[in-house]
């Protein structure tokens, strides 16, 4: 049986749009993977990374309110999200300056189409 992902709590439409793009197709593929793995999906997929939407995943598939971590819980968070962001900018992602402009949103969607072709 196959739910969709928008019945996990915090998960709406347009993070189930996402992760289908992502190739994930339903709550269980999801819970099965896991938020670390199921993210890295998302950035494989060409989501921008964004903290909050990682954190609201990881709170979502835990059953929590999207904002319930603080302190040290989000702090490591943090880390294991920036951890993601640099895997995939080393694995395929944009690099050097072209990832700072990226990451302050002024490298176009042609920049990075460009950068992926010089490499």
């Amino acid at each position: 049986m196959s739910t969709p992902i928008s019945t996990i709590r915090n998960l709406g439409p347009a993070m189930e749009a996402a992760f289908a793009r992502a190739g994930v197709p339903d709550a269980e593929a999801l819970r099965a993977m896991g938020a670390d793995a199921g993210y890295a999906r998302l950035l494989q997929a060409g989501e921008r990374p964004h903290f909050i939407a990682y954190y609201v995943l990881v709170m979502a598939l835990q059953g929590r309110p999207w904002n319930d971590a603080q302190g040290e819980e989000k702090q490591a968070l943090r880390a294991r999200f920036d951890a993601l962001k640099a895997a995939h900018a080393g694995a395929g992602g944009l690099a050097g300056i072209e990832a700072i402009l990226d990451e302050i949103g002024v490298v176009s969607p042609a920049g990075r189409a460009a950068a992926k072709e010089r490499r």
